[in-house]
């Protein structure tokens, strides 16, 4: 009998990745205004006051008026993602104008990002560490390489200060970023070679006292469909 070597197939998108992750990188690096975190093996960003304090309260509200239970790919049976959240509309002027801002600051095709989404934590709740990047193994993936592809950058926005707890860390980097009203943080879930970044598993921390408000949008390789 002959046994035939396996060969595992990269994702096609991965050069696309690559030369994404690297023109991003590129551009934040000559913004005097963005901040690259030193930490090693993974290209994060801190953008401190890129959200005025009315533009923050503005969006408080409109994350309230669409929150709900937080969803995850894999159900939340696990009870790892406690918090509200929800898309705000994406037609609405002021949001079209903040979307540009970050497609801006990034250099990304507007067509590549996904719509807003807000999400609020109240004392005890959470987002346990996960990835932002899709897993290329779970059922899911076909249907979201149809529509996009595999997601590239994320920025998230903190919308309010936290009375305690409810930071963002990145476990396997030994990085903990606490909210600061009005700051932006993007970071790039893949690795310098186009494929899913490990060290870019991260938490939001539970709150302890207060309410956390941030906004994250994420981008894809492709149009997002």
């Amino acid at each position: 009998m002959v046994l035939k070597r396996r060969t595992m197939h990269a994702d096609p998108d991965s050069l696309a990745l690559k030369s994404m992750g690297k023109a991003v990188c590129a551009r934040l690096d000559l913004d005097p205004a963005a901040y690259r975190l030193p930490v090693e093996g993974l290209s994060i960003y801190g953008v401190g006051g890129f959200l005025s304090a009315s533009e923050c309260a503005r969006l408080i509200e409109m994350v309230d008026a669409v929150a709900v239970p937080s969803p995850t790919y894999h159900g939340n049976s696990d009870g790892g993602r406690t918090s509200f959240s929800g898309d705000v509309d994406p037609s609405a002027p002021f949001i079209r104008m903040l979307q540009r801002r970050i497609d801006d600051l990034l250099g990304i095709d507007p067509a590549c990002g996904e719509t807003l989404q807000g999400q609020r934590y109240t004392p005890g709740q959470q987002f346990r560490a996960h990835f932002d990047h899709f897993d290329q193994s779970a059922a899911y993936w076909p249907g979201e390489q149809a529509r996009g592809g595999q997601r590239s950058w994320t920025a998230m926005a903190y919308l309010n200060d936290v009375e305690e707890g409810g930071s963002t860390d990145f476990p396997k980097l030994g990085l903990s970023v606490a909210p600061q009203v009005g700051a932006l943080l993007v970071w790039d879930n893949m690795s310098p070679n186009g494929t899913p970044n490990p060290l870019s598993l991260h938490a939001g921390m539970p709150v302890i006292k207060g309410t956390k408000y941030v906004v994250t949008k994420w981008y894809r390789v492709r149009p997002w469909a």
